[in-house]
């Protein structure tokens, strides 16, 4: 239990002390911290209970809390809001307890598995901005959800097994006719034959190939032929698809890895496939399948719907399997191999009809159980300065390469020549540019648009995730600089600001637990924001290398410690890394 809720819970004990029983007593931050540091809030609504006026109770709890010994400046403010403030040695006792277990700042949940399905790239397609904000989020949420006590499991979810994929083929077949993959009399092992295609190719021949397929109905109906020839293993298709999905994958990690994304699970569309057939099994012996325009559908339109609710569709009317029917496949799957207790897909807001189709449809036949969480976290767009969704100067949509590329060049001025030295320098400038671009990217609320500004948000002044490497960086350097001085214990504090360090630092369970209820990530970018603000106005503010006081420095460098340690462990939890040097 972290130490601000067993705050709670002693404030709790007290109030039933003076003769009042409190269910769920929280102790809210004051507005008015000349009135106190926090509010007890409780005297209102116990007056309905006990028929008292809630000053009366107000008065009763205040005698109590003033015999603890532990507060200072109680009041009462307006009809009976109780104001508390910590005396100095207590808040001094709590932050030293935090400082020798960091555990004791931490509430840990009951434990829950959850599949965590994020990430969402498409193979053969050049990863852009719009996958940025899935990986980002995705991998924080496991991170802050693993903190909090979670067991989760992060699956890219590679797109393999659709349309795309058809096209790919078809325009490599074009291209390349000869290849022993087309051939009817080719009988060797197809992995040992060099495929004459890298990634770049890759990312070129998709856009032209699904350019060309709007335009040619008869080229169209030619990816439709090879996707079911894929779908359906057939020989050669199956293995050059097999080839095109292994050269992708390996960029996609790539990318993946310069933003410290991580995944447990790397599997596709296509893993699910040997899952289908029992799929089949399932919905026609349920009776839900239809028949409409040649393909088979799923009505999922609920009595209480307000809004058009269309049918989901299960096949297409040649044979071949809808993305939401891979997507059902897949929740059958990991019930099977992992048994989970939710299922969580960070994946674009506007794909909110497909999730509420496919979970409708997965409820229908009980896929899994009712008691199983099946969750969109939805989230908005990443748009450039224009207000309009980023783009290349040319106008396309920007690839992620090229917008780390972008920001990597925003970045190197802000190294400091003097401390990173030049074969370094290049390393760092990518670590900050990442850190700018994962900062601005979880600092809204996840399910707004935002405007991203690489020279805004790679400031070192401001709310951005250079300035907040730097100040982490300055605090390692202090410590650094102290190992020698005393440092384990608060017992000083000479002004407000440390104060409200101290109090913000007690409030750390409180923000992790509302950002996992939010599943989002601002109330942690917001909280790091502030301490380490708060921190620097501390340190400008103080000479603590020089204070003469030594039982004032080991207040002080405790305090950094703390600060240190909260701040490496959220950057870690947003899965920033942090420089040695910048």
């Amino acid at each position: 239990m972290s130490i601000i809720k067993e705050l709670n819970e002693e404030i709790k004990k007290l109030v039933k002390k003076a003769g009042y029983e409190v269910e769920n007593l929280v102790l809210q931050p004051s507005g008015r911290r000349d009135l106190g540091e926090f509010q007890l809030n409780d005297a209102m609504s116990l007056a309905k209970e006990y028929h008292k006026a809630p000053r009366i109770i107000a008065e009763d709890i205040l005698k109590v809390l003033e015999d603890d010994g532990r507060f200072t400046n109680l009041n009462i403010a307006g009809p009976g809001f109780i104001n508390i403030t910590l005396k100095d040695e207590y808040l001094g006792k709590l932050l030293t307890e935090i400082y020798n277990d960091k555990e004791r700042n931490i509430d840990k949940r009951e434990t829950r598995k959850v599949i965590l399905d994020y990430g969402g790239a498409n193979v053969a397609k050049a990863l852009h901005v719009g996958h940025l904000r899935s990986a980002n989020i995705g991998e924080a949420l496991k991170r802050l959800a693993t903190l909090l006590g979670y067991n989760v499991i992060g699956d890219a979810h590679l797109g393999d097994y659709g349309r795309p994929l058809g096209l790919v083929v078809l325009e490599i077949k074009k291209r390349y006719p000869n290849l022993e993959y087309f051939s009817d009399n080719y009988q060797g092992d197809f992995s040992e034959i060099e495929l004459p295609i890298t990634n770049d190719d890759l990312v070129e021949i998709y856009p032209y190939a699904s350019k060309k397929s709007k335009e040619n109905e008869e080229y169209l109906e030619e990816a439709r032929d090879i996707t079911f020839k894929i779908q359906s293993h057939e020989r050669g298709y199956y293995d050059l698809w097999k080839k095109v999905v292994e050269i992708s994958k390996k960029d996609i990690k790539k990318v993946y890895e310069d933003l410290n994304v991580n995944f447990e699970l790397w599997l596709g569309e296509s893993d699910a496939a040997e899952y289908l057939d029992e799929l089949d099994e399932i919905y026609n012996k349920s009776n839900v399948l239809t028949k409409s325009e040649g393909a088979e559908v799923i009505e999922v339109k609920e009595e209480t719907d307000t809004s058009p609710m269309p049918p989901l569709l299960y096949k297409r009317s040649n044979g071949t399997v809808s993305y939401e029917t891979t997507d059902l496949a897949t929740i059958l799957q990991r019930r099977k191999l992992f048994n989970p207790d939710e299922i969580w897909y960070c994946v674009d807001a506007r794909q909110g009809l497909h999730f509420e189709q496919v979970f409708r449809a997965a409820r229908k036949v009980k896929l899994v159980d009712d008691n199983v969480v099946l969750e969109h976290i939805g989230f908005g767009t990443m748009n450039g300065t224009d207000g309009t969704p980023f783009k290349t100067r040319e106008g396309g949509i920007m690839s992620l390469k090229g917008l780390i590329d972008l920001v990597e060049n925003a970045t190197r001025s802000r190294i400091n020549p003097d401390t990173v030295e030049e074969d370094k320098r290049e390393e760092v400038a990518k670590e900050v540019a990442i850190a700018a671009l994962k900062y601005a990217d979880l600092l809204p609320y996840r399910g707004t648009d935002y405007v991203f500004d690489p020279e805004k948000f790679t400031d070192l002044e401001g709310k951005t995730g250079p300035y907040l490497l730097y100040s982490t960086i300055r605090m390692k350097s202090l410590l650094n600089k102290a190992k020698d001085l005393t440092i384990g214990k608060i017992t000083q504090f000479k002004t407000e600001t440390e104060r409200d360090i101290g109090l913000t630092i007690l409030r750390l369970p409180i923000i992790l637990n509302k950002a996992l209820d939010s599943k989002s990530l601002n109330d942690i970018t917001e909280y790091i924001y502030k301490l380490t603000s708060l921190y620097n106005k501390f340190y400008a503010e103080n000479k603590i290398l020089t204070e003469e006081n030594k039982e004032l420095q080991t207040s002080w460098l405790t305090l950094t410690k703390i600060v240190y340690d909260i701040n490496m462990l959220l950057l870690n939890t947003l899965a920033i890394k942090v420089p040695e040097k910048m």
